[in-house]
């Protein structure tokens, strides 16, 4: 299971989603703010300074590149 944490406005976030459609893949997309905070934001992932977070099978895979690679 894919789970993107992502935020309006995000380009990366957008693309990461449409990676994922593009390759047929289920994934769950939450929205800074709707569907998340930016407190549990933090504590899911503490290092992160950029927006998409992406997890795969619950680990933290890291962002959009890392999505990229994972996939490929």
């Amino acid at each position: 299971m894919i789970e993107i944490f992502g935020k309006d406005s995000c380009i990366k976030c957008v693309q990461a989603k449409q990676l994922c459609e593009s390759k047929n893949l289920d994934y769950d997309y939450k929205s800074l703010g709707k569907d998340f905070s930016a407190e549990e934001m933090f504590e899911l992932f503490p290092n992160a300074r950029t927006f998409p977070q992406i997890k795969i099978d619950g680990k933290s895979i890291g962002g959009y590149d890392q999505l990229v690679l994972h996939l490929n």
